[in-house]
């Protein structure tokens, strides 16, 4: 099948449509029903009454925007009307949920009258906390939201005139640094004078362009004072009306720095790109087919093309999700009264400097691996890159705020928090730990210095303030990687060259460790020129504080020079490999997932006392559970035995401070219902968040189910039991696992630290 019939079926499949409502309080019993509703409902309503601002506070208004059109200019079908326009408001209102958990009701108004829609909207203020127009057409759009921003005291925004104008701001501030051009001196050509292209125009003006330097051009070509003066333009074309002759698009180009083009397919040949300044920037973005192909605007010149578009299948995509759910964001949480020229221009310049950071690896894998680093093939973020969320929601509540238009204030680290709980349960717990970290940095050794995720985590890790990183390498590799990068490394990140450093000092302190294990002193001389091996010392010796490895080595060749030289912990006997899974409202802790093979009961208990401590690091109170295929006895043979009794040993045990019990089926230690009800005797009064699995087996069995099938989210293996902080990375982990495990080892070094 081709897209449409793809779309078609998409559309149609069971529930129809994009969206539906849930409900956000339970509704499991009639006293929930009755304050839900009758009669407990009466006082919100009442309290809302007497006070309109606590509608923010006692119903959804805060977190709903209503996305309203006409559809009278729907993408590129034109005046379809308004019922043909509600499969794409319904988009809009996925995109507005995926990307910033924003709740969207669409409507879809059968009306032409700019006043009738005017009305329409301003009556249902009470109902949303932001209005998004959508696909309605110029002129009349322009009226529209100038009148309801002017009449509603909530933010009011046409995503086709300023969406565009932002996304594509942004693009320009960054292309305009990479080839070196003041934006004030840019000789800008627009194709196209509808509502996105007189926005944007509009809003170059804001970021540093002069009104004198923009040359617009409709069908008929050059918007000129005499067609002004003539009336052959409408009150907006007539803003960017220049005193030149008339001309066509051929001609406005030529000499042109920058071409934006807004209008049809194929109209700017290769001749005239190169009629255009040295270095020139391309913005062809007509949808589907954009002015000029990418390959031919590049094929038409030797020096520095920058070129955008609004395709995905091409670099530097200027694509409107990329601003408005996250301006509603930052709008909707200081309750803004508007969106102001000053949130605009902060949104866009958030864009412009998330670009030149390094790009996680989750992105681009969703965009085919290749590399994405700023330059002229990337110039704005992408819009699955989750960082944009927490880049430009706070830039625009800030400016909300200083420039008056907010009537809540917010604190910056606190809001920034709460933003990365709306993408995930697990972001809000390594928050937890990344906060503590901050506190007080410790050194962190990564023993495989010259891969690439290593050092970008490194400088990551810098940047964050959470660790001083150490890198075991070439000098050489690892600066050539990180100039290649364009990472700037400076003394704060230390390189280790085993060429260049004494290592005879820690060949001995291995020696000495190992010798009556049969390693030789000449054997430490080679074994400490390994860079696992070297970490493992410079952590026993105390000249770091933790250590990571393990991407470029299979997990238990990784783990053997730290267990040899590092060792467990004095009140430990055993390591031990946990996940942390994250689901929606639950979090567990599933071990042991990566070590033990065939533990026994005291293993097993140990491995629980262990990993409740990690808990804690992550301010989780445990609750443990001792996973089997039975409950309580109900089958006894050796397999159920060993969890059983490790169970009753941590119970009797007087250093054990939280509840725990088993054997236990997997559902009955997570149910509250099977333990408060047909196991009400156990020590359990609430789901476990540590399960402890027999072996090793059901341990990494047990957490990828619910990883891939439960749709949990994964931070981990985190070691467990080691007498200072090291964890080996799974190969393949990507750059934030590094940095998220740099931050488990750096406070578990502050808690022995403190210990001490």
């Amino acid at each position: 099948m081709g897209i449409d019939e793809d779309s078609l079926e998409y559309h149609r499949e069971e529930p129809p449509g994009k969206l539906e409502i849930n409900t956000t309080k339970p509704t499991n019993t009639q006293r929930d029903l009755s304050l839900a509703y009758s009669p407990g409902v009466a006082a919100p309503c009442l309290e809302i009454a007497d006070d309109a601002d606590k509608a923010y506070t006692y119903t959804a208004k805060g977190n709903l925007v209503g996305v309203v059109s006409n559809g009278s200019a729907v993408l590129g079908l034109g005046d379809i009307g308004a019922q043909a326009s509600k499969p794409v408001m319904e988009g809009k209102g996925v995109l507005f949920k995926r990307f910033a958990d924003i709740d969207v009701f669409d409507i879809e108004l059968d009306q032409q009258d700019p006043g009738d829609i005017v009305r329409s909207v301003k009556a249902m203020e009470p109902t949303f906390g932001g209005v998004n127009l959508e696909d309605i057409k110029a002129p009349e759009c322009f009226e529209i939201e100038e009148r309801l921003r002017e009449e509603m005291s909530i933010p009011v925004f046409h995503d086709d005139q300023h969406g565009t104008a932002i996304i594509s701001g942004a693009a320009l501030l960054n292309a305009a640094d990479i080839v070196g051009k003041d934006i004030s001196d840019l000789d800008i050509v627009f194709s196209g004078a509808g509502a996105s292209a007189i926005a944007s125009a509009r809003f170059y003006v804001s970021l540093g362009a002069r009104t004198e330097n923009i040359t617009m051009c409709d069908s008929t070509g050059i918007i000129t004072q005499e067609r002004a003066d003539a009336g052959d333009v409408n009150e907006f074309k007539q803003e960017f009306a220049r005193d030149v002759q008339d001309g066509t698009l051929s001609d406005a180009l030529a000499d042109a720095d920058v071409f934006v083009g807004l209008s049809v397919g194929g109209i700017v040949s290769q001749e005239m790109v190169q009629s255009m300044a040295e270095d020139p920037i391309i913005f062809a973005m007509a949808n589907p087919d954009p002015e000029i192909t990418y390959g031919d605007a590049k094929d038409a010149r030797d020096d520095t093309v920058i070129m955008a578009t609004g395709r995905s299948d091409y670099p530097n995509q200027v694509n409107n999700v990329l601003g408005f759910p996250f301006i509603f964001r930052g709008a909707l949480d200081v309750r803004a009264t508007e969106i102001n020229e000053a949130m605009k221009v902060a949104a866009a310049e958030a864009l412009a400097d998330l670009a030149r950071q390094d790009v996680p690896d989750a992105v681009v894998k969703a965009y085919g691996d290749d590399p994405l680093q700023f330059g002229p093939e990337y110039i704005i973020p992408k819009p699955l890159d989750p960082r944009v969320l927490f880049e430009v929601a706070p830039a625009v509540a800030r400016a909300a705020e200083e420039s008056g238009a907010a009537r809540k204030e917010l604190d910056t680290d606190q809001y920034v928090e709460r933003l990365e709980a709306r993408l995930g349960k697990s972001r809000e717990m390594m928050r937890v730990v990344l906060n503590k970290a901050k506190s007080d940095p410790k050194r962190v050794v990564l023993a495989e210095g010259e891969d690439e995720k290593m050092i970008r985590a490194a400088a990551q890790v810098i940047e964050q303030g959470i660790a001083h990183p150490i890198l075991i390498g070439d000098r050489e590799v690892i600066e050539a990687t990180a100039d290649d990068l364009g990472l700037e490394f400076d003394s704060a990140i230390e390189i280790v060259d085993p060429e260049e450093t004494d290592l005879e000092p820690y060949a001995d302190r291995l020696h000495e460790l190992r010798k009556r294990k049969g390693v030789t002193r000449r054997e430490a001389s080679e074994l400490i020129e390994d860079g696992n091996y070297l970490a493992s010392v410079m952590v026993a010796a105390g000249d770091a504080d933790a250590m990571l490895t393990g991407l470029m080595h299979h997990y238990p060749s990784a783990l053997r020079p730290p267990l040899q030289v590092v060792g467990t912990a004095p009140d430990a006997d055993y390591a031990a490999g946990v996940y942390l899974l994250t689901f929606k409202n639950r979090i567990v802790f599933c071990a042991d997932a990566t070590v033990n093979q065939d533990p026994d009961e005291d293993v097993l208990a140990e491995v629980t006392k262990q990993t409740a401590k990690l808990a804690r690091r992550f301010n989780v109170e445990p609750r443990a559970a001792l996973l089997s295929y039975s409950d309580f006895g109900s089958v006894d043979n050796e397999g159920t035995r060993k969890p059983r009794n490790a169970a009753r040993a941590l119970r009797s045990d007087p250093n054990v401070d939280f509840p725990v019990d088993g054997e236990m089926q997997a559902d009955t230690a997570v149910v509250e219902e099977m333990l408060n009800g047909t196991y009400s005797f156990s020590d359990l009064d609430e789901p476990a968040n540590v399960l402890v699995f027999p072996n090793l087996e059901a341990g990494n069995i047990g957490y990828k189910l619910l990883q891939r099938l439960g749709g949990a989210d994964a931070i981990g293996p985190m070691l467990v039991g080691m007498d200072k902080p090291v964890h080996v990375l799974q190969r393949g982990d990507e750059v934030k696992d590094i940095v998220n495990l740099a931050g488990v080892a750096v406070v578990d070094a502050q808690e022995r630290e403190n210990d001490a």
